[in-house]
């Protein structure tokens, strides 16, 4: 049985900004947010982690508000208010009860339109930020990504972290702050988005009451796509208790065509509890308690990326092991049960995902932001449908050539080494 068509409207304000609305009338609540085409890869070096360090200001008071009655305002009415950075994005968002999304977005307005950006703030916030970046150094999930991300996309933009290191966050000034608010928090650059029980009209005319009077400035410019690169590095911490891997591929861009045949490749690698990779290295073997795949798409290209953390006796196994899933997966093409299993399983966490407020204003954002076009969930569905054997396998000869698989390990090495050799598929 075919799904209902989506009621998805799009409205373009004359200074450029874009409102995009889906009806849910079977809920209460409404999300909405305030999407930034902007994001860390849009940094000049120098300035590394400033999307993230203005993501943090926008909370620390407006003109009209204090830092207080930010939180207060929004908290007062039992709902939510949010906000991150990612390496294309910044995005504000807030979910509360229908009768409420006036006071919300007026909030979500007044953080965005009106930051005060006080220089005793900014100094604050650089504290705030600099203990962040201690917390995430503490995590050696996140350090590993971090430091393969770093080596994967040298000297590109996309390879710097989202925080910032804290050389660049310690150097940054109020006017630096203001240098990059200004031309990223233009209408041309901003897409607002809102799901849940509203009408379109309505969110328009508060759109448009507190956003019309924003100029324009000029057009954003695109960088360069990065390229990979496929270094093997590896990063001693003595003090951690495991071994940390991430093993990546160059794989498709956000908007390519073989994106579903590479979502189906990737839930059958590491992308669920029945993957090849959790069932192996996990169930079978006992090697690892977290083992998984992943796709990072971005414009103009992507990683595939698995990670498992292990002991220093078994991480040359696991390496080994991920190795052979990706010879396996390019000399035999996959069982037809396994396809299927694989397809179910993306179809049903879509359309799940697809269930909360929140999921959609993020899936109309970024639909207009790659796509500049709306999917019905029908034609997704059968895209992911639509999916072969033959095309699974090809992928997968093209993504896991042993030149371009990148390795980052981290953790008690104590004399581990690991060769190109042993990445031969």
């Amino acid at each position: 049985m075919p799904e209902p068509p989506r009621d998805i409207q799009r409205h373009l304000l004359p200074n450029g900004l874009v409102v995009i609305t889906e009806p849910m009338p079977h809920v209460r609540s409404v999300s909405v947010g305030v999407w930034v085409r902007s994001g860390s890869r849009r940094e000049p070096p120098e300035r590394n982690g400033i999307a993230h360090f203005i993501e943090h200001m926008l909370f620390k008071g407006t003109e009209r508000r204090t830092a207080e009655e930010i939180a207060r305002s929004v908290d007062s009415i039992g709902g939510m208010l949010d906000a991150f950075t990612s390496k294309e994005m910044i995005c504000f968002n807030a979910k509360v009860l229908d009768e409420h999304l006036p006071l919300a977005f007026d909030v979500l307005a007044d953080l965005v339109l009106r930051p005060r950006f006080a220089e005793d703030d900014v100094a604050k916030e650089k504290q705030v930020v600099l203990e962040e970046i201690k917390m995430d150094e503490d995590n050696p999930d996140y350090l590993v990504h971090e430091i393969f991300t770093q080596s994967f996309w040298q000297n590109h933009a996309l390879g710097k972290p989202i925080l910032g290191t804290p050389e660049t966050v310690r150097a940054f000034t109020q006017q630096a702050v203001f240098g990059s608010y200004r031309p990223w928090f233009a209408p041309g650059n901003l897409v607002i988005t809102a799901a849940g029980h509203l009408e379109h009209a309505r969110l328009v005319e508060l759109v448009a009451r507190e956003f019309s009077a924003l100029k324009p400035s000029g057009e954003a410019s695109h960088d360069a796509a990065p390229a990979a690169q496929a270094q093997i590095t590896l990063r001693s911490k003595r003090e951690l208790e495991q071994v940390h891997l991430c093993l990546g591929v160059p794989s498709c861009p956000m908007a390519d065509e073989r994106r579903f045949a590479a979502a189906v490749l990737n839930t059958l690698l590491g992308g669920g509890m029945s993957s090849r990779l959790f069932q192996n290295i996990r169930e079978r073997q006992g090697l690892a308690y977290a083992v998984f795949s992943e796709q990072s798409p971005y414009r103009d290209t992507g990683v595939l990326s698995v990670y498992a953390g292990t002991s220093l006796e078994n991480a040359g196994r696991v390496v080994q092991l991920v190795v052979e899933e990706f010879r396996s997966l390019k000399e035999r093409p996959v069982s037809e049960e396994e396809l299927r299993r694989a397809k179910d399983y993306l179809k049903g966490s879509l359309m799940l995902s697809l269930e909360s407020t929140s999921s959609r204003i993020s899936n109309l954002a970024r639909q207009e932001m790659y796509f500049s076009r709306f999917f019905s969930l029908d034609e997704v569905l059968s895209s992911i449908e639509a999916v072969t054997h033959d095309a699974v396998q090809q992928l997968a000869r093209e993504f896991f050539r042993p030149e371009q698989i990148a390795v980052t390990v981290l953790g008690p090495l104590n004399g581990f080494t690991l060769s190109r050799e042993q990445l031969a598929c």
